[in-house]
């Protein structure tokens, strides 16, 4: 199944004290392969976009999904975008975003399931402006099929 998450309104685009401390501490949101976050973003880019593969099988006629990119146990999977400071060759968490599979609609997941793009499009800012954090459910996290 192939998934792809488009990030908008990133934190340090705008301008003000916050969007500055995070430019100075070099933060960047990853989507998280197994423990690492991968395909590192600035928080000051103009959008965000990850494209990626993950299983998905039947099991008792309901969907299940998995690989590395997949956390959770079967009937609570989901994803991780994750946030952290680059230093030097090293990237510290300090916050994740969790994209739970159990809020894509159905008829979206099967259809991704068989051959359909399962698209994720969300504002990486919460509204305190602070990169997003904790479980993103809908409207702030709209599912499509492409």
């Amino acid at each position: 199944m192939r998934i792809r998450i488009e990030g908008r309104e990133l934190p340090a685009q705008r301008a003000g004290a916050r969007a500055d401390a995070l430019r100075l501490a070099n933060v960047h949101v990853g989507v998280q392969r197994q423990r690492e976050a991968v395909d590192l973003v600035p928080a000051w880019a103009l959008a965000a976009a990850w494209q990626f593969e993950i299983t998905s099988r039947e099991v008792d006629e309901l969907l299940d999904v998995g690989g590395p990119w997949v956390h959770g146990r079967p009937g609570a999977r989901f994803l991780y975008l994750t946030w952290g400071n680059v230093v030097g060759d090293e990237f510290q968490m300090f916050r994740r975003a969790k994209l739970l599979f159990g809020d894509v609609p159905t008829a979206t997941l099967r259809g991704a399931h068989e051959g359909g793009l399962l698209t994720a499009e969300l504002a990486l800012t919460d509204a305190g402006g602070d990169p997003i954090s904790a479980r993103v459910r809908p409207p702030a996290v709209v599912w499509s099929l492409r």
